[in-house]
């Protein structure tokens, strides 16, 4: 009987052990300043505009997408994603990446983009009769 208790006990210590690393590994930083993302080396949420006159740029043998973003306070830096042109890339109003910065680089592994709503309120007339 003793022994059920303390494998249960060890059983229960490995699963807190484990919890307490996972969340320290997902602990992620969300940054709107781009010379915060360059200093750090935790895992971070940036948000910024991509800079549409340096365009973008996809490499098809290398299967990278990069792209420069801007902060609100002016900074720019560049992103470099492993995969593909995200959906809706080319009108978005804002971009989020969530990756690292390093080797003079944001390296992201993942974007999201925020659209212009099709919800947004119309001008409407009324008349009077």
């Amino acid at each position: 009987m003793k022994n059920k208790y303390i494998f249960g006990g060890i059983i229960i210590v490995v699963f807190v052990g484990l919890m307490g690393y996972l969340f320290t590994q997902s602990n992620i930083q969300y940054v709107d300043d781009f010379t915060k993302v360059m200093s750090s080396d935790k895992t971070c949420k940036a948000t910024g505009s991509w800079v549409k006159e340096k365009n973008y740029q996809y490499n098809k043998n290398e299967k990278t997408f990069s792209f420069f973003m801007i902060d609100t306070h002016g900074t720019e830096m560049k992103v470099i994603y492993d995969g593909t042109i995200p959906n809706n890339f080319e009108t978005a109003t804002s971009v989020v990446v969530t990756g690292k910065y390093k080797d003079g680089f944001f390296h992201a592994r993942d974007i999201l983009t925020k659209c212009p709503s099709k919800y947004q309120e119309q001008n409407t007339t009324s008349s009077s009769l």
